[in-house]
C-alpha cells in the first residue's frame, strides 16, 4: 500500500489506517479473537498505522492489550499510536479530563506495559483539558520522547491556538479529527496544518459505519451502542443521510466500488498528509476497505459527491454537551 509522511519529524505510515475503538467500546460488546484476526489482516493487506487508546479500554487497558497481542509478531512492522488525556479513576462517576504531567507519565507506563513494546510511535493527547496549560502538556510529552518512551506527539480534536501553542515546545506530528463525507467541518484547520506542516488524521471515516450503507434507525442497536443517541440516527436526519448514501452507493457502483471505498478515497484526494483510519471487526471489511486505496476519482466524480453531500451529512457529529471546545 502506498505510504504518506504526517508532519515534518518524520513519521511515515501506510495511507489507509486501522482504528481499534470499537473493537472493545461504543458499538457494543466486541470479541478479542475477532478484533485480533481484523487487525492481522489489515496488516497483511498493507497497513501499517494502528490507532488505540486508554480510554477504550476505560482504564482496564483492554484495548491496548488487545492491539499488542494482535501485532506481537510484527512490531517493528506497525506505527503504534495511543492517547491520554481523560480521568478514568472513578468510572461510576463518568469521566473528565486530566491531561497533568503525572497522570501523563501514568498512562505512558501502563500503555507500554499494556501494549508490550518499549515505545510508543505517537501519543497524541485525545481532549484538550482546559485546566492544565497545552505547554505543559507538550514539555510532558518531549521529556517522554526525550526519554525514548515515544517517538512522536500528536493532538486530538484540537483548535489553532492550541495547535500553535503546543507546537512552539514540541513539534506536533500529526492531529487527528473527525473527517468524512458526513462531517466537513474540520477542513477550516488544514490552513494551519499545512503551514506548521502537520500531518492529519481522519477518524470516523465511514461516518461511525453510516457510510457503509448498513445503517439502522436509532434504537435498534444494542443498548451500549453510542449511534443510539448520536443526532444523524435520529428521524429526519436518519432518512436524509440513507438517502444521500444510496445516492453515493450508484456513484460507486458505475465505478466498480463500494459506497465504503468511494468515501475512503474521496478522503484520499483531499491532500498527501491525510490519512484515515477506518476501524472494523470484519475481515470482510478490512479487505473492502484496503481496496479503496486503488480506487481512483476523477474531477467529475468529485463534482457529483459535492453534489451529493455539498456540506456534510445531516445532523451534528455529537450532541452539544459532547462536542470539542474548538466547533
Amino acid at each position: 500500500m502506498q505510504q504518506r509522511t504526517l508532519g515534518s519529524q518524520g513519521l511515515t505510515v501506510s495511507a489507509l489506517g486501522y482504528g481499534a475503538m470499537g473493537l472493545t467500546m461504543a458499538y457494543g460488546p466486541g470479541d478479542e479473537q475477532e478484533g485480533v484476526a481484523a487487525i492481522q489482516r489489515a496488516h497483511e493487506l498493507g497497513v501499517t498505522f494502528i490507532d488505540t487508546a486508554e480510554l477504550y479500554g476505560l482504564g482496564t487497558g483492554s484495548n491496548e492489550i488487545l492491539v499488542g497481542k494482535a501485532v506481537k509478531d510484527f512490531r517493528d512492522d506497525v506505527v503504534l499510536a495511543t492517547k491520554f488525556g481523560f480521568d478514568l479513576s472513578d468510572l461510576s462517576q463518568g469521566f473528565g479530563l486530566n491531561s497533568r504531567p503525572d497522570n501523563i507519565r501514568k498512562v505512558a507506563d501502563n500503555s507500554l506495559r499494556f501494549l508490550g513494546v518499549d515505545h510508543i510511535d505517537v501519543f497524541y493527547q485525545h481532549r484538550v483539558d482546559p485546566n492544565v496549560p497545552i505547554e505543559e502538556v507538550a514539555g510532558t510529552v518531549k521529556e517522554l520522547i526525550d526519554a525514548g518512551k515515544v517517538k512522536y506527539f500528536g493532538l486530538s480534536e484540537a483548535g489553532p491556538q492550541t495547535i500553535r501553542r503546543a507546537h512552539a515546545v514540541q513539534p506536533v506530528s500529526v492531529l487527528q479529527t473527525e473527517y468524512s463525507l458526513f462531517e466537513r467541518e474540520t477542513e477550516q484547520l488544514f490552513p494551519v496544518l499545512d503551514e506548521l506542516g502537520i500531518g492529519f488524521v481522519a477518524y470516523s471515516p465511514l461516518g461511525r459505519g453510516f457510510i457503509t450503507g448498513t445503517a439502522r434507525p436509532a434504537g435498534e442497536y444494542d443498548a451500549s451502542d453510542m449511534r443510539n443517541t448520536d443526532p444523524r440516527w435520529q428521524p429526519g436526519n436518519y432518512e436524509k443521510n440513507v438517502e444521500a448514501v444510496s445516492r453515493l452507493g450508484e456513484l460507486a457502483a458505475a465505478k466498480g466500488a463500494t459506497v465504503s471505498q468511494l468515501a475512503l478515497a474521496w478522503l484520499l484526494t483531499r491532500g498527501e498528509h491525510i490519512v484515515p483510519i477506518p476501524g472494523t471487526r470484519s475481515v470482510r471489511r478490512i479487505e473492502e476497505n484496503a481496496g479503496a486505496a486503488d480506487v481512483a476519482l476523477t474531477e467529475a466524480d468529485l463534482a457529483a459527491i459535492d453534489e451529493i453531500l455539498p456540506h456534510g451529512g445531516f445532523g451534528a457529529r455529537y450532541t452539544q454537551e459532547h462536542l470539542p471546545s474548538w466547533v
